[in-house]
């Protein structure tokens, strides 16, 4: 059965409301910060990332931050911030960003919907894998850039075919 017909479907469902059942149903740890926010802690391959989702109702707009600690050598941040664009060149859904000041690594992604569209379990559940597999397919060039001393092109060459299938 998938999530959303096990779900109870409805036009009145806040988006969070959805967001916080799939993160029970998932066994995520949650926090639900307020009626329009929750933050989630979701566990890949490299490590466990911090995911943040909120909902503005003024635009439609369900928007999402996953994060993960990067602390790279002061002389190895511009090497970082070269990597990001090269990065970003090769997202199409989401980008990253490095927020220096906290030593986090940002995917950031929007669900902009149409006006009175409900956001489906299947929106939150595609918005979350995303991140998740963006932040798993990068980090380890991100790792080789900030403690290998390699080159974004060079580093980068670890996450330049995405992975299909099953071993």
């Amino acid at each position: 059965m998938s999530l959303s017909e096990d779900f109870l479907h409805g036009e009145d469902l806040h988006p969070i409301d959805i967001v916080e059942h799939l993160a029970e149903h998932r066994d995520w740890e949650f926090d639900r910060v307020t009626d329009d926010q929750i933050a989630m802690a979701v566990t890949g391959q490299w490590r466990t990332y911090s995911i943040t989702l909120a909902w503005s109702g003024h635009d439609e707009m369900l928007r999402l931050i996953c994060t993960f600690e990067m602390e790279p050598p002061e002389h190895r941040v511009q090497a970082i911030y070269e990597t990001l664009n090269a990065t970003n060149d090769m997202c199409w859904a989401g980008a990253f960003t490095y927020w220096h000041e906290q030593r986090l690594m940002v995917w950031r992604h929007g669900l902009m919907l149409a006006p009175g569209q409900p956001v489906a379990a299947e929106h939150v559940e595609r918005l979350i894998r995303t991140a998740v597999a963006a932040s798993e397919r990068f980090y380890p060039a991100f790792q080789l850039v900030a403690w290998g001393d390699r080159t974004p092109a060079d580093a980068l060459q670890v996450a330049i075919a995405e992975a299909y299938g099953r071993a």
